[in-house]
C-alpha cells in the first residue's frame, strides 16, 4: 500500500497517473475540501482531517503502508516533520515530492529574501509605497500585527470565512482583494498599477502557482519582490519531477 499526503495542486495529477497502474493508495488531506477535489480517483481510503504523530502512525499500521509520499505544501513544514517522524518510527520509506524552486533561476536584483515574516518590518523600512501580500490569508493577520508603516493590500481567496477572519482581525475591506488564482500577467499588472504597488510579498510556490507571471509583472512595473524562503527541512529522498516519482513508485 502506498500512502500520500496531498496538499497542493499536484494531488490530482499524481492520483491520475497512479490510477493507471494501481488503486492500492491511501490519501491524507488536511481538509474535507481537499478530499472533495480528489473524490473522482480510486483509492482504498481517504482521510480528510489533520493528523498528529499518532494519527499518521495509526494510518500506516491500519493500512499496512510501505511507502509514504509527502506532497504537502512546501511551507507546511510542521506537517512534513510529523510525517517524517511517523515513517521513521514505523520503519517505512518516506519520500518528498516538491516543485522546483522558481527563484533559483531568476536574475532580478530587486528580490529581497527573508527567512521569516518577522523580518518584514526591517526589509520594508526603505520602501515608500503600498505593498501587495500574496502569501495567503493565514499570514495576513501576522503581517498586519507587525505595525508596518506601509499600506498592505492582501490578495486572498474569495471566501466568506477568509474575509470574516481578516476583517475581524482589523484588516479593512479597502485592503482586501478577494480573487481566486493563479493569475496571468495582465491581472498582476492591473493590480500593481491600480494600487500603486511598490513591493510584492510572495512565497516560492513554483511556476505552477503563478509566481512567474507575478515576477514578470514586478520587473515590468519596477516593483520589488519580498520572497519568504521555504522552511529548511531535511527531507531525505526528494523528487522534483513528477515523471521520475511515478517511475520510482511503479517499482516499489
Amino acid at each position: 500500500m502506498l500512502g500520500f499526503v496531498l496538499g497542493t495542486g499536484e494531488g490530482r495529477e499524481i492520483l491520475r497517473e497512479m490510477n493507471k497502474f494501481t488503486e492500492d493508495i491511501v490519501v491524507s488531506t488536511a481538509t474535507a475540501y481537499g478530499g472533495e477535489l480528489l473524490k473522482e480517483y480510486k483509492v482504498k481510503h481517504m482521510n480528510t482531517k489533520p493528523l498528529d504523530l499518532e494519527g499518521f502512525k495509526n494510518l500506516i499500521r491500519e493500512w499496512n503502508i510501505k511507502v509514504f509520499v509527502d506532497v504537502s505544501h512546501p511551507y507546511a513544514s510542521e506537517a512534513s516533520k510529523t510525517v517524517i517522524k511517523a515513517c521513521k518510527e514505523e520503519n517505512i520509506k518516506y519520500i518528498r515530492y516538491e516543485r522546483e524552486s522558481y527563484f533559483d533561476k531568476v536574475d532580478y536584483k530587486q528580490i529581497i529574501r527573508l527567512d521569516s515574516y518577522e523580518e518584514l518590518k526591517k526589509a520594508l523600512k526603505d520602501i515608500k509605497g503600498n505593498i501587495l501580500n500574496t502569501t495567503g490569508s493565514n499570514n495576513a493577520l501576522l503581517i498586519n500585527s507587525l505595525g508596518l508603516e506601509n499600506r498592505v493590500i492582501h490578495r486572498v481567496l474569495p471566501s466568506y470565512t477568509v474575509i470574516k477572519k481578516l476583517t475581524e482581525g482589523g484588516i479593512t475591506l479597502d485592503n482586501i482583494i478577494a480573487i481566486k488564482g493563479p493569475f496571468g500577467k495582465a491581472i498582476n499588472d492591473g493590480i500593481i498599477k491600480e494600487y500603486n504597488i511598490k513591493a510584492i510579498i510572495t512565497k516560492d510556490s513554483g511556476k505552477e502557482g503563478g509566481v512567474e507571471e507575478k515576477v514578470n509583472s514586478a520587473i515590468e512595473n519596477n516593483a520589488k519582490i519580498i520572497l519568504i524562503n521555504k522552511p529548511k527541512v531535511d527531507y531525505g529522498t526528494v523528487f522534483n519531477d513528477l515523471k521520475d516519482l511515478i517511475l520510482y513508485l511503479k517499482e516499489v
